[in-house]
């Protein structure tokens, strides 16, 4: 039996729902994209900087962040859970487990605080 040291919210259930809400989300960020630089207006620095610092860009923006943060925490725990335990690895599971954990905590806070610091210019 493996023991939930670090869930995100402690229930499969709501994992599954922020799972998909956030590939929700991020779907609707590709098409956004994909409507920009396949339209009609030529791709500029120019247009690519009124485009990515609007207010609007910059607020998707930040919610694409959190969601990738947010869907590469839950498939990440789900793969550390899933295969790292004692079956599999012995004894020290726990302690490898949740190592991996806490790596993948803080290279997902690095890249929060970096793409925010990407997207609002701070």
């Amino acid at each position: 039996m493996v023991t939930q040291v670090m869930s995100l919210t402690r229930s499969g259930l709501a994992d599954f729902v922020i799972q998909r809400a956030t590939a929700v989300i991020l779907a609707a960020y590709t098409f956004c994209l994909l409507g920009f630089f396949l339209g009609t207006t030529p791709v500029t620095y120019e247009s690519l900087t009124t485009f990515f610092w609007s207010t609007p860009m910059q607020l998707f923006s930040t919610l694409a962040a959190l969601s990738i943060a947010g869907h590469a925490w839950v498939g990440m725990w789900t793969i550390g859970t899933d295969y790292l335990r004692p079956a599999h690895i012995g004894g020290a599971a726990t302690v490898v487990r949740v190592s991996y954990q806490m790596i993948c905590m803080l290279v997902l806070f690095v890249y929060m605080v970096w793409s925010l610091q990407l997207i609002w210019q701070f």
